[in-house]
């Protein structure tokens, strides 16, 4: 599918400015500063931090923008997922079966999203599993409905992880998106694209590398978005400087955004 270019509307900006501050909190200028880098007017970027603390996502402290509590950890879970998949494979699988049954649908639709956003996938209705490779502790065992286990199939573990996750239509779709980052150059598109990249970098199942096509993306599409960052971080510094912009402008103060995309 095409890769979608439209810039992202000012909320999406705002909160993903800070889902990669370093450190985690922006004042009101700051803000505005980089809203206006990417084509956004001021008063449009004070309305969009009014509604984002009004909704929770944002709250004030001391005076600075920091991330409400659900996006603060939305951040955490991404940063860490990188790491996650650093622990060496001994052909185990982690497995979750809900063992309790009769619960309302929004309880079923909340264990769901935990347990996808784990990197389990759905055997079954009702049995999660994945390769046991990742570092991270499985909090997920610790809900009452679910009996966990560890696992080694007796099929082929590639052609079960191919079945539990479509993995050529993923990896297709990164080199796409790899392609319109380095292709696209004005700031607001390439921020858009930037935020279809740390989205779909979300559902990289971290499977390990045995598992993987051979043409798998997710490490370019990290070194693409390291190289953005770069860019954002030189803006920063020249705008601190007063430096000028190779076209002309007065770079404005754009903190480096590691996860993109509201």
């Amino acid at each position: 599918m095409p890769v979608d270019l439209a810039p992202l509307p000012a909320r999406s900006v705002v909160l993903s400015l800070l889902l990669g501050a370093h450190p985690d909190r922006l004042s009101s200028a700051d803000l505005v500063h980089a809203g206006e880098h990417f084509g956004i007017p001021a008063a449009t970027t004070r309305v969009a931090l009014t509604r984002a603390v009004a909704a929770g996502d944002l709250r004030r402290d001391d005076g600075d923008y920091v991330l409400g509590e659900r996006l603060a950890a939305r951040r955490r879970r991404q940063e860490e997922a990188v790491l996650d998949a650093e622990t060496p494979w001994d052909g185990t699988w982690e497995m979750a079966v809900v063992v309790v049954g009769g619960r309302p649908g929004a309880q079923r639709a909340a264990l769901r999203e935990r347990l996808s956003s784990h990197r389990l996938a759905e055997l079954r209705e009702g049995v999660w599993t994945r390769p046991s490779n990742l570092s991270r502790p499985r909090a997920y065992a610790d809900d009452a409905v679910l009996s966990t286990f560890t696992a080694t199939p007796d099929e082929d573990p590639a052609t079960l992880a191919a079945g539990l996750w479509d993995l050529r239509t993923w990896a297709a779709h990164g080199v796409l998106l790899l392609d319109a980052l380095a292709s696209t150059r004005e700031p607001a598109p390439r921020l858009a694209v930037a935020a279809h990249v740390v989205r779909h970098l979300a559902g990289d199942p971290l499977l390990p590398a045995a598992l993987l096509p051979g043409d798998w993306p997710a490490a370019a599409m990290r070194t693409a978005y390291a190289g953005y960052q770069a860019e954002l971080r030189s803006l920063a510094v020249a705008r601190r400087r007063g430096e000028p912009r190779t076209d002309g402008q007065v770079a404005h103060r754009v903190p480096v955004t590691t996860p993109p995309a509201v």
